[in-house]
């Protein structure tokens, strides 16, 4: 199988080969349920296929004592599943047969945001980005947290209809040598990734109360956190880092150092959100469980990552290209394009930043999917 067959064309056809996952599990779990729960329709919501969309998982319980519980999710970030598809399909070809189904328990999440995987945006058709609506209190939804991104909240989003490629660019590298010189580039960045809760058509909105998806994972985390006594999760993501390259990315709450464990995965790029290889976030998933498990079950032990695949490359150039990437496609799907042509570009743009089409690049990322699975599930005693 070349690295191409991985990537699904569509959300439908990623759904429709998931459903049949459920045989493979089966072979190992022959009690694996492959659940379906429809979610209730958003304000802006279309369906392409004629059906509701779903949130799917394969729920595949040890067969004869609950102690290793893993989790594989993927697609937080609509558009992003698609790359996450095709982990999931490296996942299941090569590292479930080496699992120990006796002690082995398995939660395995299709897409966390079906309509923006469909539609190929990161959010839901409110608007509402998931990894920032994991929120342990709901306090957290609060209009002034991140207050430099209102002060940004102009470059950011746009009201307008974006009329020229070229000037959407040039206004952000005006807005960045003004950063430059007054809050500095870094508190700018910062400002755009953490996330707010003020701003619904801004990007990384997290909303303002837990969403269906959201109650639907925290539901799973924490019935598997009962269950069971060691817990890993791997989240999932495309995007940001080295081009073609897998970065581990941490919690904070994560007790070991990323060189420790970069040692007990023999793998050379992890790193946690409080880096400078990488930015915080407020309402992160990962965050949540670790926060569920040391207030739920804090003997119980959790390794939780996300496992980003890097499109675009991380250097300052590049890192400028993905912001104008969103701020555009977000401004066109909100306020309008000048021409078709402009949409597209626009759109083009969007795929090369979460989902590359580049054979060089899938077969790359499929390379280092392999060597951080081999690490983490071997250190945290999944396989041998």
């Amino acid at each position: 199988m070349t690295a191409q067959n991985f990537y699904p064309a569509s959300y439908e056809a990623s759904r429709q080969a998931f459903y049949q996952d459920v045989t493979a599990v089966r072979q190992s779990w022959p009690a694996a349920r492959l659940i379906s729960h429809p979610l209730a329709p958003t304000d802006g919501e279309e369906q392409e296929d004629g059906k509701g969309l779903t949130l799917d998982w394969i729920e595949a319980d040890a067969l004869e004592r609950p102690e290793k519980l893993l989790i594989f999710t993927a697609g937080e970030h609509g558009i992003e599943g698609y790359a996450g598809a095709a982990l999931f399909e490296l996942f299941l070809q090569e590292f479930l047969p080496r699992l120990d189904p006796r002690a082995t328990g398995l939660r395995l999440v299709h897409c966390i945001n079906p309509w923006g995987m469909q539609q190929r945006r990161k959010v839901k058709a409110n608007g509402v980005d998931l990894n920032r609506n994991f929120v342990w209190d709901t306090a957290a939804f609060s209009p002034a947290a991140n207050p430099d991104y209102a002060r940004f909240a102009g470059v950011f989003n746009p009201t307008r209809p974006l009329r020229s490629y070229t000037g959407g660019q040039l206004a952000f590298v005006a807005a960045l040598l003004r950063a430059a010189l007054t809050t500095g580039v870094h508190r700018f960045s910062l400002a755009a990734t953490l996330g707010q809760y003020r701003f619904p058509k801004g990007f990384y909105y997290g909303g303002d109360a837990i969403q269906e998806e959201t109650r639907l994972m925290m539901d799973l985390y924490r019935a598997g956190v009962q269950q069971y006594q060691h817990i890993a999760l791997l989240d999932m993501h495309s995007g940001f880092g080295p081009r073609g390259r897998i970065s581990v990315i941490c919690s904070p709450l994560e007790p070991r150092r990323p060189e420790d464990l970069q040692r007990s995965f023999a793998y050379p790029q992890v790193v946690k959100t409080t880096d400078e290889k990488f930015y915080p976030i407020l309402g992160d998933m990962i965050d949540y469980i670790y926060t569920l498990v040391q207030h739920d079950a804090p003997r119980k032990s959790l390794f939780a990552a996300t496992l980003e695949m890097g499109t675009l490359g991380d250097s300052t150039f590049a890192s400028a290209r993905s912001l104008i990437a969103m701020i555009m496609e977000n401004q066109v799907y909100c306020h309008g394009a000048g021409s078709q042509d402009l949409r597209q570009r626009v759109e083009q743009d969007f795929e090369a930043l979460y989902r590359p089409a580049d054979p060089q690049w899938q077969a790359s990322v499929l390379a280092d999917a392999r060597q951080a699975f081999q690490g983490i599930l071997k250190a945290e005693g999944f396989i041998e």
